[in-house]
């Protein structure tokens, strides 16, 4: 069994902004016995996040978030993607919190119900950020519009796709990011308990 063990020799702030980044190094344990050479690791910080799959049971009806994002510029596609709401969790802030803060500015609706889905990382080979996915309960006869603070440059129109739509955004790439997909699995083996549960 390995003996998991790291060695941190250094750490370096390289870059402090809407982001952190630092710089290791360190030594970590090997599978074969013994420790590995020095070596130079970056990792970025920018904090936890909760992302927030809106579904209506009784409409069947899947509620996303379009706006524009720099991360896909290079791809070909356009920079305007489909999302969860999103936002990132303030210091003694509870999930529940962000949950509801975060739906109504950027869709403008009321969480009627909560339920985490699953905690993860983001990508553990470069950042330490982790995301909450979180279903909430809406109703989605009160989803459109345009929505966001402007004070924090946030543009963002909402969309209302019926389940059996979401198929096509995964084919035509409107999907990039592995929030949404994870959260659309989800809701394909959870669909039928949801609606059970919640349609009267």
């Amino acid at each position: 069994m390995l003996n998991y063990k790291i060695d941190i020799e250094n750490c370096e702030k390289r870059y402090q902004g809407f982001f952190t980044l630092e710089k290791y190094t360190l030594q970590h344990s090997l599978f074969e016995g013994g420790m590995s050479d020095s070596i130079e690791r970056e990792m970025f910080h920018h904090g936890n996040a909760v992302a927030v799959l809106l579904y209506d049971p009784k409409e069947d009806s899947v509620v996303l978030v379009e706006q524009f994002r720099i991360g896909v510029i290079e791809y070909g596609k356009g920079a305007w993607v489909y999302e969860l709401v999103a936002g990132y969790q303030e210091e003694g802030e509870s999930i529940e919190d962000v949950v509801r803060r975060e739906v109504y500015e950027e869709s403008g609706l009321t969480v009627m119900h909560i339920e985490p889905v699953m905690n993860y990382h983001v990508n553990p080979a470069n950042t330490s950020d982790r995301i909450q996915l979180v279903y909430a309960h809406i109703d989605s006869g009160n989803a459109g519009g345009v929505h966001g603070l402007r004070d924090e440059g946030e543009n963002i129109k909402v969309h209302v796709f019926k389940y059996d739509e979401i198929n096509t955004l995964f084919t035509d790439g409107r999907l990039p990011s592995a929030t949404p997909i994870i959260a659309m699995l989800w809701l394909q083996l959870n669909r039928d308990r949801l609606q059970s549960v919640h349609i009267r």
